[in-house]
C-alpha cells in the first residue's frame, strides 16, 4: 500500500494551538489600537472637521463616530472590528459551553446563559453594523446599531454579573474569584460611564456650551474601554485552556 508524504498520525495533530489567553488579548487590542490610530489621525490631521458641532461651540475631542468616520480612519477601524468580531462570536459560545456546563442543573441560570449568548451575539453584531454604516453615510442604520450595541452590552454585562455571583458561592478558585470582583467593578463603572455620557450629550444639545462635548467625547472612549476590559476578564475564565484547530481523526468523521 501507497503512503502519502504525511503519515495519519501527523495529518491528525492540530492544525493551530494558541494559548486562550494569547487569544483573548489579541482580539482586545485589535479594537484599542485601531480607535488609538483613529483618533490620532483625527486630532492630527481632521480636527476641524471631526470636533464639529452643530451649534458651532468649542471642542476639543471627536466623538467615536465622528473618529471613525473619515478616510482613512474609516478603513483602519473596519478593518479591526472586522478581524475583532470573528473570535468574539467564537467566545460568545465556548462562555455559553462554559455556562451549560455549570448549571446543567439549575433551570434559572440555564436560562440566562442563553440569554448571555444572544446578548453577546446581538452586541457584537450592534458593533458591525455601527462599524460598516458610518454616521457621515446612513445615519439611522449608524445610531440603531450603537443602540443595539450599548442596550445588548448593558444586559450582557449585568446577567454576567449575576451568574458569575452564582459561581462564586459554589466554586472558590482564585481565578474565578478574581474575575468576577473585575467583572462587577468593571459593569459599574461601564454604566456610571454611560450615564455620565447621556448626560454630557443631554446638555450640549439643550445649552450648546463650549467644551461639554468634550467630556460627552470622553466618557464615550470609556464606555467601549470598559466594555472591551470586561471582556478581557476571559483571560482569568479561561487562563487554562487553548484555542484548537484541528483535522477531525478519520475514525470520528462518520
Amino acid at each position: 500500500m501507497l503512503q502519502g508524504p504525511y503519515s495519519s498520525l501527523d495529518r491528525d495533530r492540530p492544525l493551530i494551538r494558541v494559548p486562550f489567553t494569547s487569544f483573548i488579548v489579541g482580539t482586545a487590542l485589535l479594537p484599542v489600537i485601531g480607535f488609538i490610530a483613529c483618533l490620532f489621525i483625527s486630532l492630527i490631521y481632521h480636527f476641524e472637521d471631526s470636533t464639529f458641532t452643530h451649534c458651532h461651540v468649542s471642542n476639543y475631542l471627536p466623538s467615536i463616530s465622528s473618529a471613525i468616520s473619515r478616510m482613512p480612519e474609516r478603513y483602519i477601524w473596519r478593518c479591526c472590528i472586522g478581524l475583532h468580531s470573528a473570535p468574539r462570536y467564537l467566545t460568545a459560545i465556548v462562555y455559553f459551553n462554559f455556562y451549560r456546563n455549570r448549571f446543567s442543573k439549575r433551570l434559572l441560570e440555564l436560562l440566562l446563559s442563553v440569554l448571555v449568548l444572544l446578548c453577546a451575539l446581538a452586541e457584537n453584531t450592534g458593533l458591525l453594523l455601527l462599524t460598516y454604516v458610518s454616521s457621515t453615510e446612513t445615519y439611522n442604520i449608524h445610531k440603531n446599531g450603537f443602540i443595539m450595541f450599548i442596550s445588548s452590552s448593558l444586559v450582557h454585562m449585568l446577567i454576567t454579573c449575576w451568574l458569575w455571583q452564582v459561581i462564586r458561592r459554589h466554586y472558590v478558585s482564585t481565578e474565578e474569584i478574581t474575575s468576577y470582583r473585575w467583572k462587577v467593578r468593571l459593569f459599574l463603572f461601564n454604566v456610571s460611564c454611560c450615564l455620565a455620557a447621556a448626560y454630557f450629550f443631554r446638555r450640549h444639545n439643550k445649552f450648546c456650551e463650549e467644551g461639554v462635548y468634550t467630556f460627552f467625547a470622553f466618557f464615550e472612549y470609556m464606555v467601549v474601554f470598559s466594555n472591551i476590559a470586561f471582556h478581557l476578564t476571559a483571560f482569568w475564565d479561561f487562563r487554562s485552556k487553548e484555542v484548537i484547530v484541528a483535522t477531525v481523526p478519520e475514525d470520528k468523521r462518520y
